[in-house]
């Protein structure tokens, strides 16, 4: 593993200690920021204290971020246990790390995915849905139809692993022979070993729920989509009213909800999202083209 790599790891992962203060994505981002335009830049080594009051810190913040730099035997064991429990680390600057994410987001991809599962996986183009959790009929129907459609126009779903829409559509891609991307906000390790499926995690193999990482994970569920559906959404809250919104926003990719009446879809529309039907599902390349012709 290369310096550098290292250096993202140790930045972003608790190493299994809760106490250890990571960057978070702003810091890291700052951080890249300043060391792109410093003398240093392009150097494979560990930042020094030195280093990184030179480039602005204050004597607390190098002193932190030089500290957790300082972890490498840390980050040895954290490896061999996540090698041991099949879980392996893609940061941003790895080969493997999802092309997409880093285009549509930026430095606000996240330093580090941990993957269980076949990382070939990542290779295949991908189509995305969200939506609640309390779905109506309707809507899961919708949801199952998205999943069920992927797989039969060999995409890749990618979802959340969230209890209603994200585990109706996978589970129906799986069951049609497709495969799945799940971008999970709970432990990573636990998650069973499956066919055709490929769990990543933005924060460690080992960490537990919050609602803070579920937030976060939505944007990387969106930019790997070159679609994204929304099956079902509550009006102005929720996770994925939040990163639909934002994806909307930043223009990450084509946004599709479902036609279903709600006030929140009629919102989303308005802000560019389409408003489509389960008969509309048969062909995605349809909508792509639709984006194409407007754009």
């Amino acid at each position: 593993m290369r310096a550098i790599e290292a250096g993202f790891l140790l930045l972003t992962s608790h190493l299994g200690d809760p106490d250890r203060r990571v960057l978070s994505t702003a810091q890291l981002r700052q951080l890249a920021d300043r060391v792109r335009s410093g003398a240093h830049h392009g150097e494979d080594r560990e930042l020094s204290e030195k280093d990184l009051l030179a480039l602005g810190y204050s004597r607390e913040m190098a002193s932190r971020i030089a500290t957790l730099l300082d972890g490498e035997e840390a980050l040895e064991h954290y490896l061999r246990r996540g090698r041991a429990m099949d879980c392996v680390p893609l940061t941003r600057v790895s080969g493997g790390y999802p092309l997409l994410l880093r285009q549509r987001l930026g430095l606000d991809s996240p330093g580090c995915l941990w993957a269980k599962g076949d990382l070939e996986i990542l290779n295949t183009p991908a189509i995305a849905l969200v939506g609640s959790r309390e779905l109506r009929q309707e809507n899961r129907v919708f949801a199952e139809a998205v999943g069920y459609h992927a797989a039969m126009q060999g995409l890749t779903l990618v979802s959340g692993n969230a209890r209603g829409a994200d585990r109706t559509a996978q589970e129906a891609c799986l069951q049609a022979g497709g495969r799945v991307i799940s971008i999970v906000a709970d432990e990573l390790s636990k998650q069973p070993m499956k066919r055709n499926v490929l769990y990543l995690s933005e924060d460690g193999f080992d960490e537990g729920f919050s609602a803070q990482r579920a937030l976060s994970r939505n944007r990387c569920i969106h930019a790997l989509g070159q679609l994204v559906f929304v099956a079902q959404s509550d009006l102005h809250r929720g996770g994925t009213w939040d990163g639909t919104v934002k994806n909307l926003r930043f223009g990450w990719s084509t946004v599709a909800c479902f036609r279903d009446g709600s006030e929140a879809s009629i919102q989303l529309e308005q802000m560019g999202a389409y408003l489509i039907g389960e008969e509309e599902l048969k062909d995605f390349s349809v909508l792509a083209e639709m984006e194409q012709k407007l754009f």
